[in-house]
């Protein structure tokens, strides 16, 4: 017991719980993803979440706040990254599917939005890898050209999704396409995939996303930023 008489393993539950309460909003949560593709600027945060620059400030308090991400300065902007990818990675992985599994709200939006989209059993990362070493698939990221500067699959083609039907010729016919984006819920690889087969390709999208895929420890390329 401290002066407080509180024990330590509640003083330890006290500092847990501000780790839950930097994550508990759908705002954080959407900077969290888009910090998981790399790091980005405040002004560049703000637009992928859609909201403006002080907000985007003030949430990205909370989340270091809560140690879960942290920043640098680099002239006049400041920088933010995740303070642990992996660990946080798989945090909100593990929120992900306690919702999906729980909450029944969630299950019926997942099947009507995604679910619906696309029925075919999305590529296993690792399954992937193989076939790519093969040359028996072609792996595409259709994330904007920051995030994949940022970091990317290892070996992949970067066509942002607005790009897509600039570059369809340039894409071989014979092999099967792998579409992947920023996460689970990212539409982006569920539209290439239906323009893609419109156009007569065989694709698939990648099971989950790049955060997920780092994560794992699997091969990652890198430009400098």
């Amino acid at each position: 017991m401290n002066a407080n008489g509180t024990s330590p393993k509640n003083q330890l539950f006290t500092h847990f719980a501000r780790v839950a309460k930097a994550l508990a909003s759908p705002v954080r949560l959407e900077l969290l993803e888009a910090l998981a593709q790399g790091e980005h600027s405040v002004d560049e945060l703000a637009r992928a979440a859609g909201v403006p620059m002080a907000n985007a400030s003030h949430h990205l308090q909370v989340l270091r706040d809560g140690g879960l991400v942290h920043s640098r300065r680099e002239g006049v902007q400041v920088i933010y990254a995740l303070s642990d990818e992996t660990e946080i990675t798989q945090i909100i992985a593990g929120i992900r599917r306690v919702a999906e599994a729980q909450l029944a709200e969630v299950d019926r939006i997942v099947r009507e939005a995604f679910t619906s989209r696309d029925t075919l059993t999305p590529m296993d990362p690792r399954e992937v890898i193989k076939l790519a070493r093969k040359g028996e698939v072609t792996v595409i990221d259709v994330r904007p050209r920051d995030e994949f500067h940022a970091g990317h699959i290892k070996g992949a083609i970067n066509i942002p999704l607005a790009e897509l039907g600039q570059h369809l010729t340039e894409l071989p016919p014979d092999r099967e396409i792998i579409a992947y984006c920023r996460g689970p819920y990212c539409v982006l690889s569920y539209d290439a995939v239906e323009e893609l087969r419109r156009h007569g390709f065989r694709a698939r999208r990648l099971e989950a996303g790049f955060p997920e895929w780092k994560a794992a420890h699997l091969p990652v390329g890198r430009a400098v930023r």
